[in-house]
């Protein structure tokens, strides 16, 4: 019996509505395979936690998270609370005291009726962004100097240590070899005269190391503009985190919208717990009204599962996930569809556990 302790921190505005039926996901899977179980705690941290006792999460929320094998996060937001506070002091805080350095954000079109790309099928739009996850431009490092003076100045540092900058390129090269997929470094050295420059330099050095891996280097504007006229140029990408961020909008943007983007947020030592998400945001604007789209949290559950090494699961929501696609009356609004929240996340167990008799994945 393998038994998975999971933090759910569904979190603000959608994130609840979400969360609850990707937990359906993963209660199916415990009832269809008997040798696989979850054990959950919620914690009640986000936006309302923070305007009740004026702070994201408990002053030992860090350790109470250590113990389990994943978190699954909902979202993090709402009005009221800035996002300086709101990102930085739950989800930037959990990657950075867990050194989840590597975020894992697949660009898959699942189906061709979601892309707004003219002539683009699920052939030319399938590849993986690996972004850095702890440093870069996010690091927090800075200044604010005579502030509110007509000479006030504002210093934005990026942190490239050699450490992280080299970990995360050769997880990078790392999963292309297992792939056997091309891997694209995304920079912009010549604008960046040491950060990015530091970053290509490390890029080369790791590569001698996988000569089998074809490589390619784009500037982050070429990047960008080949993501919407030529995605099928990529296979795996590699970038810092601020190019990350932004890139992986356009790769959500390219296969069907936030609705469907997800993110896994890893410690690849799994020294410490990962976390998995939904990227959409809190959408407070439809909170509570049921027709918030659960695919993107769903699609979390496979990347977990994956992580768990329970590789076939993974596979087999990725699966239920492209068949669920194809039923207008299955999906949400935001894709054309007459279902509720619920509505979707309870057809797709039906779908599941089909497909998973059909994959043999049942265990009684």
């Amino acid at each position: 019996m393998k038994n998975f302790k999971i933090a759910l921190i569904p979190g603000d505005g959608i994130g609840p509505e979400v969360i609850a039926e990707g937990v359906k996901v993963l209660k199916t899977i415990e009832r269809l395979n008997s040798e696989i179980s979850f054990s959950f705690t919620e914690f009640p941290w986000g936006c309302q936690y923070y305007l009740e006792n004026g702070k994201m999460m408990a002053d030992d929320g860090i350790e109470q998270l250590k113990e389990y094998d994943a978190i699954y996060l909902g979202a993090v937001g709402y009005p009221g609370v800035p996002d300086t506070i709101s990102l930085r002091d739950l989800l930037i805080r959990i990657r950075r005291e867990f050194d989840q350095y590597v975020n894992c954000r697949p660009v898959t079109l699942l189906n061709p009726s979601l892309t707004p790309l003219k002539d683009k099928t699920e052939k030319d739009i399938d590849f993986l962004v690996i972004r850095e996850n702890s440093e870069g431009e996010y690091a927090g490092a800075g200044d604010w100097l005579f502030k509110g003076k007509p000479e006030e100045v504002v210093l934005q540092t990026g942190v490239f240590s050699r450490k992280g900058t080299e970990r995360i390129i050769r997880y990078a090269y790392e999963e292309a070899k297992k792939s056997n997929r091309t891997l694209t470094s995304v920079s912009k050295a010549n604008a960046l005269n040491y950060s990015m420059v530091f970053w290509d330099e490390v890029f080369e050095e790791v590569g001698k190391e996988y000569p089998e891996v074809k490589t390619y280097s784009h500037l982050v504007d070429a990047a960008s503009l080949y993501f919407v006229v030529a995605p099928e140029r990529f296979e795996v990408v590699v970038t810092s985190n601020l190019f990350g961020d932004i890139l992986t909008d356009i790769g959500a943007a390219i296969t069907g919208g936030m609705g469907l983007a997800t993110g896994a947020n890893l410690n690849p030592e799994k020294k410490f717990p990962s976390m998995f998400e939904p990227v959409h945001g809190s959408a407070p604007d439809i909170s509570g009204q049921g027709i918030a789209n659960p695919i993107a949290a769903i699609w979390s559950v496979s990347q977990m599962m994956d992580f768990f090494e329970e590789e076939q699961w993974g596979e087999v929501i990725l699966s239920t996930i492209k068949t669920i696609l194809t039923e207008k009356n299955s999906i949400t609004p935001d894709l054309g569809g007459t279902s509720s929240t619920e509505g979707l996340g309870n057809r797709f167990v039906e779908l599941l556990t089909l497909q998973a008799a059909k994959k043999q994945l049942v265990v009684n």
